[in-house]
């Protein structure tokens, strides 16, 4: 009953029913009226004289007062196409009609228009920007699955010049398992750098898949020949994206903000590979990484993290069975991180969230 001449039928037929003498209540029972809409519409038909839906709903459905006409829409378009606009967006065709006495309509109906006509591109010569598709996401369930590298600088006591530390961490363990202080940014270093890594850990078969921006040594020639020769998978970030590395990222943040990063610039590049080397010492075998259960990375990179997580489990369990009292819930999990993704799909970030919203 949302046209007005139903809502009338029902007035009349209700009104007949009292009239004869039933109650309203009945009335609007046996029609499946509430009896508050009835009083409502009563109401409305007194003052208003109409039985008009007013509700939200019902008055997107009318055509507004103020739609264009299709005379008005077509004359936008149409000047939008005309030979001095045709390269021009709206935020200056509008300003330039008003100089001349003309308003057509807004900027936003332009692109309203515009859009609805499959005609909101780039005018000019200016090319759309290239839409780079996320990186394939990677799952490591093991050590020396896949790696992620980047390089930072590293401040010289010369004003201008910055020493470039190369890092490579395992992301299932956070581990660092190759690092050099150098003067420059060469693929040459790069290549290096990664055939001792791969050397260190006893890498000998293909599948390690090697994550990195893309910078020049990351992409130089140098580089991926050398990636070929050992097998590994690269895999590179979108352009100036850093979220698509977020280990490096990270690892370059808990490196630059350790209490014993130095306050003032290195004095050498000997200074700087000391420092990153006593960095690296208590990184991978005394930090205890809250991305790994607060296990160190070496401990986690060989295994250790297993037992280590269910001693601490045993601990907290007897704990809590000596005075259960102070626990009003389960005992903290210890269980170990099963996998640990890189650039990971939506599904699997939307089931990462929904696991730590019940957490």
């Amino acid at each position: 009953m949302n046209s007005a001449e139903d809502r009338q039928i029902a007035l009349d037929l209700i009104s007949e029913a009292t009239e004869a003498g039933a109650r309203k209540e009945s009335a609007c029972k046996a029609l499946g009226l509430p009896s508050r809409t009835l009083r409502r519409w009563e109401v409305q038909a007194k003052e208003d004289g109409e039985l008009e839906d007013q509700r939200q709903a019902a008055a997107s459905q009318r055509t507004p007062a103020n739609k264009m006409t299709a005379e008005e829409r077509g004359k936008i378009i149409s000047t939008c196409n005309q030979p001095e606009y045709k390269s021009l967006p709206p935020s200056q065709i509008v300003p330039i009609l008003a100089d001349q006495g003309v308003y057509l309509g807004s900027e936003s109906t332009y692109y309203r228009l515009l859009r609805e006509a499959g005609q909101v591109n780039r005018r000019g010569k200016a090319k759309p920007p290239n839409k780079v598709k996320k990186p394939k996401g990677y799952k490591a369930v093991a050590a020396n699955k896949v790696w992620s590298w980047d390089i930072t600088y590293l401040a010289a006591a010369i004003t201008g010049m910055f020493f470039k530390l190369y890092l490579i961490e395992d992301i299932f363990s956070r581990k660092i398992v190759g690092w050099e202080v150098h003067d420059s940014e060469t693929a040459e270093h790069a290549s290096s750098l990664i055939s001792k890594a791969c050397l260190a850990e006893g890498i000998h078969q293909g599948g390690l898949v090697l994550h990195s921006d893309n910078g020049s040594p990351m992409k130089g020639a140098t580089m991926l020949a050398t990636l070929q020769k050992l097998g590994v998978v690269p895999s590179f970030s979108r352009p100036s994206v850093s979220d698509d590395n977020p280990y490096s990222e990270s690892l370059f943040r808990t490196l630059k903000y350790s209490p014993k990063y130095p306050n003032k610039p290195f004095e050498s590049i000997e200074a700087a590979r000391k420092w990153v080397q006593e960095f690296v010492q208590w990184y991978n075998n005394e930090h205890r990484h809250s991305g790994v259960c607060y296990t160190t990375p070496s401990q986690r990179h060989r295994g250790e993290d297993v037992a280590i997580l269910e001693q601490r489990k045993q601990v907290y369990q007897a704990a809590k069975e000596k005075n259960p009292g102070r626990w009003s819930g389960q005992i903290r999990n210890w269980s170990p991180v099963t996998e640990v993704w890189l650039n990971p799909p939506k599904e699997v970030r939307a089931e990462t969230q929904k696991l730590a919203k019940v957490a």
